[in-house]
């Protein structure tokens, strides 16, 4: 049995975590990632908050890479007044995660985006977030589900070519899209819900939604095909 191809999956960065005795600092992940990817065949490695100049020698390490949902992304990336609405910034993951999006799409690295790492790739290719939206996180650390349905020829729509109801909770979306980048599946009111660049040296598509908090395995296992 030949090598898991290793991919990289990017964390939150806590000032006060618990377990045990302790309350402390920490870079955390919720373990659905983990599972998410070695049940896809792939081995997970956590990336926490680094220096961004590190990014580019850190995919290069890499098969392929994840970039986890979380809190919103600050607007000052993408030049927009923060909206009372806009949870507080992360700046320092801000920082590493887009270095590491970029890198990953200049060296052609297989990307897959979640929920706020669908945000990041557009905000990295040069587009826009709505900073708040109605209707997509119900109820306050619930995860919801609703109906996606992709675009016929897209990336998304070879792996997954059904409509399917998929968990969610976000409040924030893409609203003008950057540069190369188009959308890959829709909600019944319109939000896009997955993107993809098809000018992409390597394997690239961002979910609006949390793949990792569902039983379809079949994003995931795309991205490990292309990283394998």
């Amino acid at each position: 049995m030949g090598a898991r191809p290793l991919i990289g999956v990017s964390t939150y960065l806590e000032t006060a975590a618990r377990w045990g005795v302790w309350e402390l600092e920490a870079a955390l992940l919720p373990a659905a990632y983990p599972r998410m990817v070695r049940r896809a065949g792939g081995l997970a490695a956590m990336l926490p908050p680094d220096d961004p100049a590190h990014a580019a020698a850190t995919v290069a390490r890499l098969d392929g890479l994840v970039i986890a949902g979380g809190p919103d992304v600050d607007p000052a990336c993408y030049r927009a007044e923060r909206s009372p609405r806009t949870g507080p910034p992360a700046r320092e993951r801000d920082a590493w995660e887009l270095a590491l999006l970029r890198a990953a799409l200049e060296t052609g690295v297989p990307l897959l985006g979640v929920c706020r790492g669908m945000q990041l790739l557009n905000v990295a290719c040069g587009g826009t977030l709505v900073q708040h939206l109605e209707g997509h996180a119900e109820v306050v650390g619930v995860f919801g589900g609703h109906a996606v349905k992709p675009v016929p020829g897209t990336l998304y729509a070879g792996a997954v070519p059904e409509e399917t109801v998929v968990p969610t909770y976000h409040h924030q979306a893409v609203e003008r899209l950057g540069t190369g980048l188009v959308p890959a599946a829709h909600a019944a009111d319109g939000t896009i819900e997955a993107i993809e660049l098809p000018s992409a040296r390597g394997w690239v598509l961002g979910v609006q939604w949390h793949p990792e908090m569902g039983d379809d395995g079949r994003v995931m296992e795309a991205m490990v095909a292309a990283a394998g």
